[in-house]
């Protein structure tokens, strides 16, 4: 190894050195806490009104599906029923209307738990963009400098600040309701 490649090393590792030593005294003034969005999320009162409406705006479609369910059932218990004094072509054509009926009826369950399952997605994913947001709201008139969110491993009582950001969401919208 030549003298300046020697020299350059020697450099480099002293920047680094001095780095190194600067950084935990940088780091004293910084003020980190850490938020469970999860926790927030769930916790909401946000959350509760997005259900409710997701459930009054999917429950006529909901008592269609029972309401096809029931049809299905009765029809079975008819064509049971009356399986002995039913004649071949009767009867073939009584099966042929369940299995109709039993497809229409999957249909319909397989396209609500679609729908349901994206808008759900959707009122979800609104509702974590305007957490977040109050988060980062939060942080910044707190003066926090580091925000750490869902991932951490350990986090102590000090740096946790998920109880008192989910006490600004609550106070936010029960601002924002009155």
């Amino acid at each position: 190894m030549s003298f300046m490649n020697k020299q350059l090393i020697k450099v480099v590792l002293g920047v680094a050195l001095v780095f190194a030593a600067a950084m935990p005294a940088a780091a004293q003034d910084t003020k980190i806490g850490v938020v469970s969005l999860q926790a927030i999320v769930e916790r909401a009162p946000q959350t509760k009104a997005v259900m409710d409406a997701l459930r009054e705006e999917f429950a006529p479609r909901e008592r269609e599906i029972v309401a096809k369910q029931k049809e299905i059932e009765d029809l079975q218990a008819k064509v049971q029923k009356d399986l002995a004094v039913m004649g071949e072509t009767e009867r073939r054509n009584a099966e042929k209307n369940l299995r109709e009926l039993g497809r229409d009826f999957e249909r319909l369950r397989t396209e609500f738990q679609e729908d349901s399952n994206l808008r759900q997605n959707e009122e979800i994913g609104q509702l974590q963009r305007g957490v977040l947001k109050e988060v980062q709201d939060y942080a910044q008139a707190q003066g926090y400098d580091l925000i750490v969110g869902d991932g951490v491993l350990y986090v102590s009582s000090a740096v946790n600040i998920t109880e008192d950001v989910l006490n600004a969401v609550i106070a936010n919208y029960q601002a924002a309701s009155q």
